[in-house]
């Protein structure tokens, strides 16, 4: 991964993280489901988008390699596995 990505994914775990302490104090002081499934909602969509950016860079890498130490049927095997163990 790239440090530019690493750095941008770090950065979305980060608010997520942030998001995670919200909702336990939400629910600690009692606030509505309707608001609390709001912000699971947010971390949600975080989780979504970190794991597209790190799939965007793995793919930008695996092309970088193919040819030089792997096939594309290697390529194509691994980016299948790793985006179903995504979902």
């Amino acid at each position: 991964m790239s440090s530019q990505s690493r750095k941008n994914v770090t950065k979305r775990i980060a608010r997520i993280h942030g998001h995670l302490h919200g909702i336990m104090e939400m629910l600690e002081e009692g606030r509505s489901y309707s608001e609390v499934l709001q912000q699971i909602s947010a971390v949600k969509a975080g989780l979504d988008s970190a794991v597209q950016a790190i799939v965007e860079d793995l793919i930008d890498d695996s092309v970088a390699h193919l040819g030089r130490d792997k096939t594309a049927s290697e390529v194509a095997f691994e980016l299948k596995e790793i985006v179903a163990r995504s979902k």
